[in-house]
């Protein structure tokens, strides 16, 4: 054969990724993950003020090359494509602003946000591609979808009970996950969570207390020790019951799910994205 072979095919350029919280369980989880992932690349490490700044961010993972941790935005986001936070609601809101600025998308698993700061992550959302959900487990989503089927099929005849259980570090209660569910629950038999959510009972003077309105989607939240994460949704109806459950044992989950996220973000521009639109199952019908 003669001739000149052809140019070797060219590989994509490693996705750029930043992580905040860096030093914390969650952030060395993240950071783990995309060290392990050929088609990524850690670019930056934020953190606050604190004895983790001018570290390493690999340095727990032994000889491994990565970035220094920062407690400087711009500096720690300067060379990523995505951001992904799970830190606190004020600290996801100043990342989110030099974001928009520098054109770095984000994936964003903080919880805890009140009405105005999910307005403002929709406004930043129309300069950046943003995936925000309280939850990254693909398992926890796809149980999101068996929620609402089951909510329609069984309709007003079972009451509904959210119960979760955190470790004893976790400061939002209920957990953004729960809450989730309970907005899915509701959605799927026509209420308005903000309405019917009862969350504490004591005494016996109605509304929140005393006998239990059926109308109600009840909330419990455990606090201990070192649990990751467990929810169940509990239908009961006369005779008997339905529980839903969705327990994580590791973080692992969570980061798997948010480098996911990552890669479905690159390529769009803006937008405000859920797990459901990265699993592909957000237009999944659900019917009884």
């Amino acid at each position: 054969m003669s001739g000149t072979a052809p140019p070797a095919p060219e590989h994509p350029r490693p996705l750029r990724v930043a992580v905040a919280g860096a030093s914390g369980r969650m952030g060395r989880m993240l950071i783990e993950a995309i060290v392990a992932s050929p088609d990524l690349r850690l670019t930056g490490a934020l953190d606050i003020a604190g004895p983790s700044v001018g570290q390493r961010a690999t340095a727990f993972l032994g000889d491994v090359p990565g970035p220094t941790i920062t407690d400087d935005i711009r500096a720690g986001l300067q060379s990523a494509d995505t951001l992904i936070d799970f830190t606190r609601p004020a600290g996801t809101l100043a990342h989110l602003g030099v974001c928009r600025e520098l054109g770095v998308k984000a994936v964003i698993g903080t919880t805890g946000f009140d009405e105005a700061e999910k307005a403002q992550i929709a406004e930043f959302a129309r300069d950046v591609a943003i995936v925000m959900a309280p939850n990254m487990s693909v398992g926890v989503n796809v149980v999101l979808k068996l929620l609402a089927m089951a909510a329609k099929a069984l309709g007003d005849g079972y009451d509904v009970e959210v119960i979760e259980a955190h470790h004893r570090h976790k400061i939002d209660a209920p957990s953004g996950t729960a809450l989730k569910m309970g907005e899915v629950v509701a959605a799927a038999l026509g209420r308005d969570l903000k309405e019917c959510a009862v969350y504490a009972r004591d005494g016996y003077s109605a509304p929140d207390r005393g006998e239990r309105a059926r109308s109600t989607i009840g909330f419990s939240s455990i606090r201990g020790g070192d649990i990751v994460g467990d929810h169940t949704v509990l239908f009961a109806g006369d005779g008997e019951r339905i529980e839903i459950t969705h327990k994580s044992s590791s973080r692992a989950t969570y980061a798997q799910g948010s480098l996911r996220a990552v890669r479905f973000l690159a390529g769009r521009a803006n937008g405000l994205f859920g797990m459901d639109d990265v699993l592909g199952i957000a237009a999944a019908e659900v019917s009884a």
